[in-house]
């Protein structure tokens, strides 16, 4: 298979590039670099690499791929509330623009890394495909407004699939700590105090970041029938949490850290525990690689070998926001 993967790399593009390759796959990766030197390990080498926006993709760079894979974007709630237009640029008008590129060049299969996040303030616990959505957030909107715009391409020739990923912890080698999971931890190694901003309630699906990557090599390979044109909601049913859970996790691998509610946040709205089954119907064969307890762990070993600390957690390297913010003038909204 010859792969196109945007946002390569990234916090899941490079496990993404590192799975395809260890398959044998041949791999393209397109990323403008906002994060380059923020990694904390090598990360692995695609076949060829595009350094560009994704917004300046053209029709040649997609000839003669068997698959798209689409990650890049403004990757969270709070990088999208710095600028609700920048976000709706890059994640929604640069995605739908792209694939209507790649179904033009020929491309058979196009994957959308959307997020469980469009559920938002779930109306219920254990939500499904085909429950409400209630996006809280210009990202997730973002993400729906993807996934209605592209779904009419579908045709024949042309597979879509939206992979509605759970929230991503984990360990990678371009690491983020601004996620829940890693944030937590981090806060433990740097100050002794698991810092928790909520009151511990909401719930959240969480899965390993090397799991999102292996997902979409799933979709990659599955028969068409089995994918196109879906949504699916990516994790496990096994792996919904509190964040007060997440919290009792880190004190089980640092029990001289203690559990601080900051409230500093207040209520969080956002509160949604999923249901996976559809996922397992369409690809039986698939199974995740981490729970939360190994997955934990294994980045708690990388942080201890590592030396994080107060430095690291304070700095800009690990928080995408933080470095986003000295880069704006390089990714501003493209004119109408």
């Amino acid at each position: 298979m010859k792969a196109f993967v945007t946002g390569h790399r990234g916090y899941i593009g490079t496990h993404l590039v590192d799975v395809l390759k260890q398959e044998g796959h041949h791999v393209t990766g397109c990323d403008l670099g906002l994060f380059d030197g923020c990694n904390w390990a090598p990360m692995p080498k695609p076949d060829k690499e595009l350094n560009k926006d994704v917004r300046g993709i053209t029709p040649a760079d997609l000839k003669g791929y068997d698959c798209v894979m689409h990650l890049a974007a403004i990757s969270n709630d709070p990088m999208g509330n710095i600028n609700a237009q920048l976000t709706f640029d890059i994640n929604r008008d640069a995605s739908i623009r792209i694939a209507k590129l790649a179904k033009a060049a020929g491309v058979p299969r196009f994957l959308f890394a959307g997020s469980c996040s469009v559920y938002g303030q779930g109306t219920k616990l254990d939500l499904d495909e085909s429950d409400p959505l209630n996006p809280l957030t210009a990202y997730a909107q973002s993400k729906i407004e993807t996934e209605t715009a592209v779904s009419p391409l579908a045709d024949d020739n042309f597979s879509p699939a939206f992979l509605r990923n759970s929230t991503a912890y984990g360990y990678s080698p371009m690491l983020r700590i601004d996620l829940v999971v890693n944030n937590l931890l981090g806060s433990a190694l740097a100050y002794g105090e698991i810092r928790i901003q909520s009151d511990g309630s909401p719930w959240r699906p969480l899965i390993h970041c090397r799991d999102i990557a292996r997902a979409f090599v799933a979709f990659a390979r599955a028969p068409k029938a089995a994918i196109h044109n879906k949504a699916v909601n990516i994790g496990g049913n096994s792996e919904n949490y509190q964040v007060r859970q997440v919290g009792d996790q880190v004190q089980r691998l640092i029990p001289s850290a203690k559990v601080t509610y900051t409230g500093e946040v207040g209520a969080d709205p956002r509160n949604y525990r999923v249901k996976f089954d559809y996922l397992y119907s369409l690809l039986p064969d698939f199974k995740l690689q981490y729970n939360l307890v190994s997955g934990m762990e294994e980045l708690h070993r990388k942080m201890v070998d590592y030396g994080f600390s107060k430095k690291d957690f304070e700095g800009d390297q690990f928080v995408r926001l933080r470095t986003l913010k000295k880069h704006l003038n390089l990714i501003q909204p493209t004119a109408a």
